[in-house]
């Protein structure tokens, strides 16, 4: 049993919208759908996978804008982030209007996560991580097996998130990074909401802001 993925870049923005499944089961999630529905529903389709959650990181539009019209078409549950983001899908509309995508209703998810909760998909299982500080309410999800993390816009290569959003905070950022994700191990390997794929070894020795 193993894990898969794909990234898929969605939207003008080019998230970094990971289709991954488990190559027993064949079930798969979407961690960030956050727009461009069509596209991912192909992706899907063409690895030959059953689409079972959407998993979320946080709550902005970019990472969450496709979530609820996919969940609605399948009848999957919203899985995700930690209950902190409430305040960002409550403002999703005003989200679309300031960043530019076009209308998008408010949504609950179906699921909030803590620190310490596990999500399966197929027999794949995702160690949950609460890593504040980009927003508040925002997890990351660890693969221990494939040594692989799913980091939404906590960390990138060679930068680390924004905190001047709402309730963004700097200091808990780094701590997050510095506490929960690098003592993952340097081997590990992760995805990034936007840009290319790095691992905690690489960015802990060369990212100018974990110095």
């Amino acid at each position: 049993m193993a894990m898969h993925y794909r990234v898929i870049p969605v939207t003008h923005y080019q998230q970094n919208c990971s289709l991954v499944w488990c190559d027993h089961t064949q079930h798969a999630a979407l961690i960030d759908p956050g727009g461009d529905v069509e596209v991912l529903l192909a992706a899907v389709e063409a690895e030959g996978v059953r689409l079972e959650k959407i998993l979320l990181t946080h709550g902005h539009l970019d990472h969450v804008g496709g979530a609820a019209q996919i969940a609605q078409l399948l009848n999957i549950p919203v899985v995700g982030p930690h209950q902190d983001e409430t305040f960002w899908f409550q403002l999703l509309s005003k989200q679309a209007q300031m960043f530019g995508f076009g209308q998008t209703e408010e949504f609950v998810p179906d699921q909030w996560l803590d620190e310490g909760d596990v999500v399966s998909v197929g027999e794949c299982q995702f160690e949950v991580l609460r890593c504040p500080g980009h927003t508040p309410g925002h997890v990351v999800f660890f693969n221990r097996e494939a040594r692989q993390a799913f980091v939404g816009d906590v960390l990138f290569h060679g930068s680390v998130g924004r905190s001047d959003f709402p309730m963004g905070d700097h200091d808990q950022l780094i701590s997050s990074i510095k506490d929960k994700l690098l003592p993952l191990g340097d081997d590990v390997r992760f995805v990034p909401g936007h840009g290319p794929e790095s691992s905690f070894g690489a960015e802990r020795t060369g990212n100018p802001f974990l110095r």
